[in-house]
């Protein structure tokens, strides 16, 4: 299976925020998607990407003065990214080992979903239900 199949099923709407935007607006918009991370790009490329455990990270250091910064200071700018043509095994190998929950998808170049651990995993699982009740009709025909 490939990370096109897990877009097809979630969406591929991804949320960004411009690196010059505060900490507190990208708080904002945590809060009002429901999401924990956010794609940073002044226009369709990849600038950086921002996380809960990020801004966590700053307010521990920082205080509450990080939410008036700019995301750019707190963004992780070496970005993994993968394609929609790629593996699911081998994409939720390079989040689990990498240590990082979302993944930036680009087709073409450009920005075209973004993908959580939790959405892998709530593939796989639909995957080997689907299977099991398959295995469990075939038997009992």
């Amino acid at each position: 299976m490939k990370i096109e199949d897990v877009i097809r099923k979630k969406g591929a709407d991804v949320v960004t925020i411009a690196p010059s935007a505060t900490v507190a607006e990208l708080v904002e918009l945590l809060a009002k998607f429901n999401i924990g991370a956010v794609v940073v790009s002044a226009d369709d490329g990849i600038d950086g990407i921002v996380s809960e455990r990020d801004i966590v990270r700053h307010l521990a250091s920082d205080g509450a003065a990080v939410l008036s910064q700019p995301v750019s200071g707190i963004m992780t700018t070496d970005v993994k990214t993968c394609t929609p043509d790629d593996d699911i095994e081998d994409t939720a190998h390079t989040m689990t080992y990498g240590r990082f929950r979302h993944l930036p998808v680009i087709k073409d170049g450009k920005l075209a979903a973004i993908i959580s651990i939790g959405d892998v995993v709530k593939f796989r699982i639909d995957q080997l239900t689907d299977e099991r009740n398959h295995l469990l009709g075939y038997l009992h025909t």
